[in-house]
This record gives C-alpha cells, sequence and structure tokens, in this order.
C-alpha cells in the first residue's frame, strides 16, 4: 500500500473515532428523518443507523452515557442482529466487526489517556509523511539519507506505534464463550493492522483464569451461552470484587436462557432474575425480512418497515417502552398493513406462545 494511502486510511480511521467521542457527546436522538422530538426522551423514537460503523457508534455512546448515570459497577448490554433469519453464520461472527467497532469506540471514550496517546500517534504519523516527502523531493542532486528514509518508514508502516510500547493503563477485557474464539481474536484483532486500541485484553469464559482483572474498567461478555451461564456469574461476581475502577459491564448478544441447557422451569426463572434482569438493554437493532426493530437507549424501541417512498427507505410504525416479542413484532406488521385486527388479549396458547419467544429472545 502506498504512503499517502496508508496516512489517508489512518486519518479517516481516527477521525471517525474523534467523531463521537469529544468532550461533548453527540445527541441521543437525531432529527434526519424530521420525526418530532419529545422532551420525554423514553418516549422518543429511535432512529436507524445509517452503517454498521454508526450502529456501532451509537451503541458506545449510549453504553458511556448509561455508565456516567448509573456510578460504578453499572451493568448493561447491547443486542446487534442483521442476519434477518439467516442462519449461514454464528451470531457471534456475523457480529465480529460491529464489536471490534463497539469496543473500540467505548475504549476510546471511558479510558482515560487512551485518545492523548492516538492523537500522539496520528501526529508522528503526520511528521513522517511529511519529512518523508521532503526527503524525496529533495532532487537528484542530494544524496537521500537512507537511514532516516528507513526510520520514517517504520514509522508509516507501524501507524505512529512503537513496537515495543506496552499499555499500562486500564483494561477493556472481552469474555468469549470458550478459549478458541478468544485465541482467534488475539491472532486477528490485535495483528499488524490491530482492529482495536492496546487497552483491549481478550478472555475466555471457560478454562482457567490467569489474567490480573485489577485493572478491568470495562468489560464485555461477547455472546455468552447458555452453558457457560455459571462461569458468567463467577466471572461476574469476581470482577466485581476485585476490579480497583470497574465503571461498566456490557453483555453483547447473550444467550444465556436456553431450553436445551437451562430449561424454562425454576432454573432459567432464577437466572433471569439474577442475571437478565437487571441489565438495561442500552442498544437493540434486528433486522427483519420486511422492516427492523432498534432501540437506543434511553429513547424508546421502535419498529420501522421498509418504504421505498419514504425517507431513508423506511418508515416508522410503532414506538413501545418496552421490548415486543417476535409474535408482537408480527402483530404490529399485520395491524399496520390492514392483515390483522389488534389483538387485546390472548388466549392461554396465544399467553404461552409469546412466554416462550420472549425467553427465547433472552
Amino acid at each position: 500500500m502506498g504512503y499517502h494511502k496508508t496516512i489517508l486510511l489512518l486519518l479517516a480511521s481516527i477521525a471517525s473515532l474523534s467523531r463521537g467521542f469529544t468532550t461533548q457527546p453527540r445527541p441521543l436522538h437525531r432529527s434526519s428523518s424530521g420525526l418530532a422530538m419529545s422532551s420525554d426522551l423514553s418516549t422518543a423514537p429511535t432512529e436507524l443507523p445509517d452503517s454498521l460503523e454508526d450502529a456501532a457508534e451509537i451503541a458506545a455512546n449510549a453504553c458511556a452515557d448509561f455508565a456516567e448515570q448509573a456510578g460504578a459497577l453499572g451493568r448493561c448490554r447491547v443486542d446487534f442482529d442483521t442476519s434477518a433469519g439467516d442462519e449461514t453464520f454464528t451470531l457471534l461472527k456475523q457480529s465480529t466487526e460491529f464489536m471490534q467497532n463497539l469496543v473500540s469506540f467505548v475504549s476510546y471514550r471511558m479510558v482515560p489517556g487512551l485518545m492523548e496517546q492516538k492523537q500522539s500517534e496520528i501526529m508522528k504519523v503526520a511528521q513522517a509523511r511529511a519529512e518523508l516527502q521532503a526527503l524525496l523531493n529533495a532532487g537528484d542532486d542530494v544524496q537521500i539519507d537512507e537511514e532516516k528514509k528507513n526510520e520514517l518508514t517504520q514509522i508509516l508502516e507501524n501507524n505512529g506505534r512503537d513496537p515495543n510500547y506496552k499499555w499500562e493503563g486500564p483494561v477493556v477485557r472481552i469474555y468469549f464463550p470458550d478459549e478458541g474464539n478468544a485465541a482467534l481474536a488475539r491472532r486477528d484483532w490485535l495483528g499488524d493492522d490491530p482492529k482495536v486500541p492496546p487497552c483491549v485484553e481478550f478472555s475466555a469464559c471457560g478454562g482457567v483464569r490467569y489474567q490480573d482483572i485489577k485493572k478491568d474498567a470495562v468489560v464485555f461478555f461477547f455472546c455468552p451461552k447458555a452453558s457457560e451461564s455459571d462461569s458468567v456469574e463467577s466471572l461476574l461476581q469476581t470482577t466485581e470484587t476485585e476490579a480497583e475502577d470497574l465503571k461498566l459491564t456490557v453483555f453483547v448478544n447473550p444467550n444465556l436462557v436456553d431450553m436445551g441447557v437451562t430449561g424454562f422451569g425454576m432454573a432459567g426463572r432464577m437466572l433471569r432474575e439474577r442475571l437478565l434482569d437487571g441489565l438495561t438493554n442500552v442498544y437493540y437493532l434486528r433486522t427483519l425480512q420486511w422492516g427492523a426493530l432498534t432501540r437506543v437507549w434511553p429513547q424508546a424501541f421502535s419498529v420501522w418497515q421498509e418504504d421505498a417512498d419514504a425517507e431513508g427507505g423506511y418508515k416508522l410504525i410503532w414506538t413501545g417502552g418496552q421490548l415486543p416479542s417476535n409474535p408482537e413484532v408480527e402483530d404490529i406488521y399485520d395491524i399496520q398493513n390492514g392483515d390483522k385486527k389488534e389483538r387485546k388479549s390472548g388466549g392461554p396458547l396465544d399467553q404461552f406462545g409469546d412466554f416462550v419467544q420472549g425467553m427465547m429472545r433472552l
């Protein structure tokens, strides 16, 4: 890759990171669709993101804003599923890029000193680029200092980061469902082209714990499964006890209640009460065959339907204070499109079906 392209890509990336993480975070709701803004954010509709990166930035801001309001040891969840029912890839795999962006945005917003370090790296890159350009444009009659040229080239190739540098500040830790996924992330997320900042460390829900967690400031549980529920609870309790300055724990796409593992009986109910009921859903995005369901805390859950005539290609058809179950989402669509009358109260079978669907989405 040419030097100019390398620098442009780096600067574009950092500009994107900096865009949402200034001293004045961007507003929680935007007015691009012309929706009326409510003074009560809990009733204000949530708009759809412009891109995957935009979704991650919005989710990160929601996490950080929630942490500021909740205080130390806050717990929340983020749900991101754009498969629209396509099960070709696992939820972990199809949400990996979103997770990389989410972790990066949260890190730069919540970890002291991290943004300053990145800005220092940008300055090194800009200076190296200028010096290298001047060196190469010195003219044919001027002998090029090859040692200096190699030094500047190395700075550009490392994106301004000292290869011997080791982050000593607060840690953002990601717990994967197993050691295999954690090992892959160490290889792929922290290689020659890092996808996350140097403050990020990787762990697994299962296995032997060997990392020092005292510096953990933000902890992510990425796609934890029902089979790891005991480990998740133990790790959460240990972290909240031992971490000296833990600000927030975020569950991303948790699937901790499963009929084949925990069941929907007493075990599932107790797990839900202990762990899930206390999680604030700060960001939710699920694509549907005909639209999407989304929410940004503290705004309302919103259902959008594809509409070629609407601005942005979607129209708002419902808002509510609680996450609707799968049958309720389909009812919203059917009622909006005149295919069904609004259901006032379901019978026992309908209520049981709603209960099962509600447990499955946990």
